[in-house]
């Protein structure tokens, strides 16, 4: 078999031109491979479409797939305790919810009285609109996720912040998502890495790892295609093994596969469950 060097890969892929030159879109020939992901989690919002058609019978078909954890992106109406009759019925757990930004603001005893109902271990901040990418946004988000923070550890629950591409451009000199990690206290706050949307942006989450151990308790695992679209899991170039390697050193407790804006959801899902199940690290 012909080897070619790195940047060749690179080259041909077209993820050297568009700047992702990360060592974890690559693959790793010789990796230690004693462990894989035990529990598979979805980020419900892929399925969005499907859940509000069919909610019950929705969360059937992930079960039957092998989903295990479910992580929740809107309730559809629905009560904690009926979230969580749901989830008992099909042998689910949910340890997270993205609840926007302005929720946390402003009814987070509500949010946090929700989430205890359902059993969840964390609540993530999951965007920003694009009107609030400012430095005095981002300052202000520091001061919610210390804040809400503290809320949260009293209620048994931790606050966490979850990103795309934006937060890695940098705004008035400065870094936002390097701000996030500076400014907001480890013990209160964790992050949620999304490898799609930070592999996109040319970072290099392995940086973020290593020098930011135990703040990454929960990934986004989706995959990125070489002419940089969301495609499912294994139908990319992103390397998930090398960086599931490094779960102890970032902390990884939850693994959400999620497709953005599939074609066929319940397709993407299976693939991506399919691919995550191969991988040893």
């Amino acid at each position: 078999m012909v080897s070619i060097s790195r940047r060749q890969f690179l080259n041909r892929s077209g993820l050297f031109a568009a700047g992702i030159t990360s060592s974890v879109l690559l693959p790793s020939f010789a990796r230690a491979q004693s462990r894989r992901v035990e529990n598979v989690g979805l980020q419900l919002y892929t399925l969005r479409n499907e859940l509000a058609d069919d909610f019950d019978g929705t969360l059937a078909r992930v079960a039957e797939l092998g989903y295990k954890e479910m992580e929740f992106a809107g309730y559809y109406g629905r009560s904690a305790a009926q979230i969580k009759a749901a989830l008992d019925a099909n042998g689910l757990v949910s340890p997270a919810a993205h609840i926007q930004w302005a929720a946390v603001r402003d009814n987070l005893q509500i949010e946090i009285e929700r989430a205890v109902g359902i059993g969840q271990d964390y609540i993530v901040i999951p965007y920003l609109q694009e009107n609030e990418r400012t430095l005095d946004h981002y300052k202000r988000l520091v001061d919610t996720l210390n804040g809400a923070g503290e809320a949260c550890r009293n209620a048994g629950l931790k606050i966490a912040y979850h990103n795309h591409d934006f937060e890695f451009a940098t705004v008035d000199g400065v870094v936002p998502y390097d701000m996030l990690l500076a400014q907001t206290d480890p013990a209160l706050v964790d992050m949620e890495l999304d490898l799609f949307w930070i592999a996109y942006a040319g970072a290099d989450p392995l940086r973020y790892v290593k020098e930011h151990a135990g703040r990454f308790s929960m990934l986004h695992v989706k995959d990125l295609s070489a002419d940089r679209k969301m495609v499912a899991v294994g139908e990319g170039s992103i390397d998930f093994e090398s960086i599931f390697a490094h779960t102890d050193t970032g902390g990884f407790k939850h693994y959400f596969v999620e497709h953005d804006n599939p074609v066929d959801a319940f397709e993407s899902v299976t693939t991506s469950i399919e691919s995550v199940r191969r991988m040893r690290f």
